[in-house]
């Protein structure tokens, strides 16, 4: 069935009024968009930043009346907003998202593959994650240089933290690459579902342990600690991130911009003795070894 979509541009002040309209016309869902590819990078912890002019859609069943709306919105906002009514094509929607996922190598040995696809090389390391629940699939710069990281790092028989697991894939990759153990840590239950399920379609459920913070083990150290957040959190938890490696241990930190690497890795510094940053387009990842 085909869709319609009403898309409306207002500038921040408006957006939330904007919304209750079309949800109160009956749009079966409500997006946000940039209308001037101005990046929000980072917005404080517990708020939902918005661009200085924002586009709004609503979609809408096929049967609707958009001009209708398009009529009511205007005549309520005036020259306050500009609508654009569009027609989606009917698609196997699920067959095209599909498309956009292939089987991906990191390192020299390391594959992210989804389920749908044919494995490249049996014989390397194979890690099975479809996209879904939880964010992490190896597609951004900041969970390649993550994964990249893992296979170029000595894991057999050591313990490794993921801390922020999302869906789980660095932590299933450290088993996969050798490690011991791994434990997983995240303050979204739906991260903790997703890394437990990826660990089951991957056969290493029995070694991975995951936890919202407040229920993780007091004494928890690793030999690794790997975490793809964002700076703002990496930086208010650093002495905390800091005590669960183990003298001598490993970290690598990611989710950082490359205008804020240098920052992060002096707040780091105070417990670990710095690599080179790495950087890949505009991200970057710091490591270290505690001292």
């Amino acid at each position: 069935m085909p869709w319609i979509q009403i898309k409306v541009t207002v500038d921040e002040t408006k957006v939330k009024k904007i919304s209750s309209m079309l949800q109160g016309s009956g749009a079966q869902a409500v997006t946000y968009m940039d209308a001037q590819d101005i990046p929000i990078y980072e917005p404080p912890i517990g708020s939902t930043k918005l661009w200085k002019n924002t586009v709004v859609t609503g979609l809408y069943e096929a049967d609707t009346d958009p001009f209708k709306i398009v009529r009511f919105i205007e005549k309520v906002m005036g020259d306050q907003a500009v609508c654009k009514v569009e027609q989606l094509e009917d698609k196997d929607w699920v067959r095209e998202w599909m498309e956009h996922f292939h089987p991906m190598k990191f390192g020299k040995r390391l594959w992210i593959c989804p389920s749908w696809c044919e494995i490249p090389e049996p014989e390397a390391v194979n890690v099975m994650l479809d996209p879904g629940l939880a964010f992490g699939t190896g597609t951004h710069p900041t969970t390649a240089m993550c994964l990249e990281f893992l296979d170029g790092s000595d894991l057999k028989g050591r313990s490794v933290i993921d801390y922020g697991c999302g869906s789980g894939i660095l932590a299933v990759a450290a088993l996969k690459l050798g490690a011991e153990s791994v434990v997983g840590i995240d303050i979204d239950p739906q991260a903790v579902q997703a890394t437990g399920d990826n660990a089951r379609r991957n056969g290493v459920e029995g070694r991975i342990e995951v936890y919202l913070p407040e229920n993780r083990p007091e004494k928890l150290e690793a030999d690794i600690l790997v975490a793809n957040i964002l700076a703002g959190p990496l930086r208010e938890l650093a002495s905390d991130i800091a005590r669960l490696v183990k003298k001598g241990g490993r970290l690598a930190l990611s989710g950082i911009l490359e205008t804020q690497a240098e920052e992060i890795s002096k707040v780091y510094s105070q417990w670990f003795d710095m690599d080179e940053v790495c950087s890949k387009d505009e991200w970057s990842r710091i490591s270290g070894t505690k001292k």
